[in-house]
């Protein structure tokens, strides 16, 4: 992909990050099954990923757009073999974000609420914190929309953080 930087540049870059920012949360863009992308390869893409545990991993699968170089390369990867491999780092990803927000559990944080959910028959508000975690808190009665209050975390489902408002 021309990148010109290592992986070891890229990881050192990383851990200077983490110790700049407490809670840094970081993200990423990965592509699976670019034309010529083997097995060892994307292995060591997955270890890479799991060692370096970024917030949240967002996966696209390769697919072809007449009149690129990529389309008319050799060795296209095959859609099962993307779709497996794309499977395999989302699970990757949710469960670093499930490591990551479950340290949230017990804190207070500060929370831009965007808009009413309804999930299993009970209404939320849903919205962010200020590093891009999603926070619901149960009952739509307030009108926290376009709002910012403090959050009390108190806990997980699924990847979400579920929390109280601070009084």
């Amino acid at each position: 992909m021309n990148r010109r930087y290592s992986i070891e540049e890229f990881e050192e870059g990383v851990q200077l990050l983490r110790k700049a920012y407490q809670n840094v949360a970081l993200t990423t863009d990965i592509i699976v099954g670019f034309p010529g992308e083997t097995e060892e390869e994307f292995n060591t893409t997955y270890q890479f990923l799991k060692r370096i545990k970024f917030y949240k991993t967002h996966i696209f699968k390769y697919s072809q757009r007449k009149g690129t170089r990529a389309a008319v390369m050799p060795n296209q990867v095959d859609g099962n073999i993307k779709e497996e491999r794309s499977r395999k780092l989302i699970a990757l990803s949710d469960e670093n974000e499930r490591e990551y927000n479950k340290k949230y559990i017990g804190k207070e944080v500060e929370v831009l609420f965007e808009e009413p959910h309804i999930e299993n028959g009970k209404k939320f508000m849903k919205g962010h914190t200020t590093n891009y975690i999603v926070v619901k808190v149960e009952g739509e009665d307030q009108k926290l929309e376009n709002e910012i209050k403090k959050v009390k975390i108190v806990n997980l489902d699924g990847i979400e953080l579920i929390g109280n408002l601070e009084q």
